[in-house]
């Protein structure tokens, strides 16, 4: 069983290959597959295997629809789930300034790790993707203009969101207001729009309206893009000229049919899980009926969202100001990074992050937008 995920401007969403969830700002992802017993078989993304322990087993009694819906992981190993507090300014400013020069940031989204210990930075405002290695105290623009000029020709983009990568650290992203995917080799000097149409907004199986999320299957090139102010989410097969909506398509609401495949859906504070095929969503985490709050089982704007080798998902709770863990299968979760309800410049505080991904050693990297930096909290 494969998974996808794909944050969207409303915002996340994440999908399996066989059970799939989203939702409208953001980010798509495509993870592994598993065997009956929870055995990783195929590692696409993910470069290490992780075996299922015994008492996993017989939680996958049918391996074409479970998502780890009743897997648990033993609370009696808490030490594998703990992270720094403290996080560690590993782009942008500390102080939270922004601006356009290459040690400085402006409201960054969507991020990616690339080879070499490199992360790739959709610097929106700016609009431009900034390269930056890691320990180094500068970035360098990969694509766009670097002086934070807005365009939309084949050099310039317009409010980039989200960002994934090929084996050959190729990047494919939305240019949100420019309404169409670009894909920019690795090292050019200019991009090529392979989905929507430049500058032009439609809801047309060739048209986007403000893409946010993005997904790549590194397996066949299919992307999974999700087009925000239609409320979908668009397959596009490489190479191909127009896409196939997968999910949504049936305008903003909160209706069971309105939303598809894991779905952080920022408008209705939750997140969502829609099996493709199905004709209805199942609530993973949040309120039913779109109520935000700062508990424990409560989100306010959830944007980003990214999930572990294990299942256990980590969600930009953006409005909240905090990134939060829930085990695979639960609703309730742990504040891991930022201070509930708490806005802050210091370096256990977050204001307004928006997105949130992870490692190989679990460590955290955090676009904590609103301070126009990114945030490292380690795994310990």
């Amino acid at each position: 069983m494969a998974y996808l995920y794909i944050l969207c401007m409303y915002y996340l969403i994440w999908i399996t290959s066989a059970n799939a969830s989203l939702s409208t700002i953001g980010n798509v992802y495509y993870n592994m597959s598993y065997n009956s017993t929870g055995t990783i078989i195929t590692r696409l993304t993910v470069k290490y295997q992780i075996t299922c322990a015994a008492q996993c087993a017989n939680l996958f009694a049918n391996c074409n629809t479970a998502v780890f819906d009743s897997l648990t992981i033993p609370q009696s190993t808490p030490s594998l789930y703990r992270w720094n507090v403290t996080g560690i300014t590993v782009a942008g400013a500390s102080s939270g300034s922004g601006g356009t020069a290459d040690n400085l940031l402006s409201r960054p989204y969507g991020t990616a790790l690339g080879s070499f210990d490199s992360l790739y930075i959709a610097d929106f405002n700016n609009h431009r993707i900034q390269k930056w290695l890691i320990n180094e105290s500068n970035g360098t623009t990969v694509a766009g203009l670097s002086n934070g000029t807005a365009g939309a020709s084949s050099i310039a983009l317009n409010l980039p969101t989200s960002v994934v990568l090929d084996s050959n650290d190729n990047m494919y992203f939305t240019d949100r207001d420019n309404h169409r995917v670009v894909d920019w080799a690795n090292g050019a000097s200019s991009g090529s729009t392979i989905a929507g149409i430049t500058g032009i907004a439609g809801s047309t199986n060739n048209t986007f309206y403000g893409p946010c999320g993005i997904a790549r299957d590194s397996s066949t090139g299919t992307l999974y893009i999700a087009d925000t102010y239609n409320h979908r989410i668009m397959q596009y097969l490489s190479n191909a000229s127009s896409g196939t909506v997968v999910a949504g398509g049936n305008g903003l609401g909160t209706g069971i049919t309105q939303l598809a495949l894991l779905i952080a859906n920022a408008q209705t504070n939750n997140i969502v899980r829609w099996v493709l095929g199905a004709s209805s969503w199942t609530l993973v985490i949040g309120s039913p009926t779109g109520l935000s709050g700062n508990t424990s089982t409560l989100l306010s704007q959830p944007i980003g969202i990214t999930l572990d080798p294990m299942g256990n998902i980590y969600v930009a709770d953006s409005q909240n100001h905090r990134i939060q863990f829930f085990f695979a299968g639960q609703s309730n979760g742990t504040t891991i990074a930022g201070v509930t309800s708490s806005p802050g410049i210091s370096q256990h505080k977050l204001n307004a992050p928006c997105w949130v991904i992870v490692d190989n050693q679990l460590n955290l990297y955090v676009s904590d937008t609103a301070n126009n930096r990114v945030q490292f909290f380690s795994h310990s």
